[in-house]
């Protein structure tokens, strides 16, 4: 099978990287997909998938087979802006392939994949290795924002009900166990204005809000001070405070801190760090919900709290994936865990279907300028996706 799987990708191999380049060098911002998710709907299209499908929220299926056993893969296709245009060496959407590598904004995280993954489903069909099985390949949206909102919209608006999800961020093509969680939280300091000029007759918000600063810095040094590896980590991101005018005490301050969280913590066993940090004061925690729309005009609110999820080497997912790797790379996968989010939030989490890591490009890349994905990673994931369905239970 691993030969049969190597021609067939070979012979769309420059049509594959050609579609890679040219996501690439589509803006897609969140909330603003609608032209790079109407061309992959095209591509899908034209390379005969059984259905293709826009959902409410904007996100792209495409459809193979229509067995029991039902696997998707998941690529993002919204991306983080370019701020620093003038520092790439090559355009940031020139979608330029040079010296191996797909150079551009999004081309480790993560239109290669999405691209390998379009083209794997064709693969799967054209070998029949779809026999019993129902193949989605979703390139959702709102991702880097809004982690897992549109493949949860995806899975559950369009009743997919998958029973292996594969997520499709970069791993270097690492077999990927899960992730770190994360959360924002919001700690409102209420405080008394007053005029600039007489500052005893107010209360300054920004000087009560010292204590709890002082705190979240104490403790986010005794979480570094762990052993390496799985371990919380609390940063102190942004303040902002409300007064009438700039000659005005502050009536309030506002903290917002991202806590990234290890398997096993809960909304519950934070909120009791969360209590110690405002202790004594008469300031106010929330966990953080971003709202937005979404391309389609579907209003999306995300809940900020997002926990670390992980699969065990010796579930079916697992193993089937390292028959895979091992039936194509001769070697057995490095397994490790992300450390940051990703829309297996949705998945593992919430939706409690067996989830696992796989995809090309270099997560140091994510978000970087002169980001760039080496283009045999697009080959070898299109391989790996393909033949993947071959050893699922």
């Amino acid at each position: 099978m691993k030969t049969r799987v190597e021609k067939a990708v070979q012979a769309l191999e420059a049509r594959l990287l050609a579609f890679a380049s040219e996501l690439v060098q589509i803006e897609s911002l969140t909330g603003k997909e609608e032209k790079v998710v109407r061309r992959i709907a095209a591509e899908m299209k034209q390379l005969s998938y059984d259905r293709v499908i826009i959902d409410r929220v904007g996100n792209v299926i495409g459809v193979i087979g229509n067995g029991p056993t039902k696997l998707l893969f998941d690529s993002h296709v919204d991306h983080v802006a370019v701020h620093d245009p003038e520092a790439w060496e090559l355009p940031p959407y020139g979608g330029v392939i040079n010296n191996g590598n797909l150079y551009g904004r999004a081309a480790s995280d993560m239109k290669a994949s999405a691209a390998a993954t379009v083209y794997a489903g064709v693969v799967i069909k054209q070998l029949g290795l779809d026999a019993g099985k129902t193949i989605y390949v979703c390139c959702s949206v709102m991702e880097e924002d809004y982690d897992g909102e549109g493949l949860y919209h995806a899975i559950v608006d369009n009743s997919l009900q998958p029973d292996y999800v594969v997520i499709c961020e970069p791993s270097y093509l690492r077999v990927t166990l899960g992730h770190m969680g994360r959360a924002i939280y919001k700690i409102t300091v209420p405080g008394i204005s007053a005029h600039g000029s007489a500052p005893e007759k107010g209360v300054n918000a920004i000087y009560k809000a010292q204590q709890i600063v002082a705190r979240v810095e104490q403790l986010a040094k005794e979480y570094m001070q762990r052993p390496a590896g799985e371990r919380p980590s609390l940063a102190l991101t942004k303040i902002e405070s409300t007064a009438v005018s700039l000659n005005a005490i502050p009536a309030s301050c506002t903290l917002y801190l991202d806590r990234r969280l290890i398997p096993g913590e809960t909304e519950e066993s934070v909120a009791q760090e969360m209590d110690a940090l405002i202790a004594g004061t008469d300031a106010t925690w929330e966990i953080y919900e971003a709202e937005c729309t979404s391309w389609t005009g579907e209003t999306i609110t995300l809940r900020s709290f997002l926990p670390a999820w992980e699969i065990g080497r010796e579930h079916p997912l697992t193993k089937s994936c390292i028959k895979a790797y091992k039936e194509l790379l001769g070697q057995e996968p490095q397994l490790y865990k992300w450390t940051f989010s990703t829309n297996g939030v949705a998945t593992a989490n919430r939706l409690g279907i067996p989830t696992i890591g796989f995809g090309a490009g270099i997560e140091a890349m994510a978000h970087k300028t002169n980001e760039y994905c080496p283009v045999s990673d697009i080959v070898t994931a299109c391989q790996f996706y393909s033949l993947l369905p071959a050893y699922l239970p």
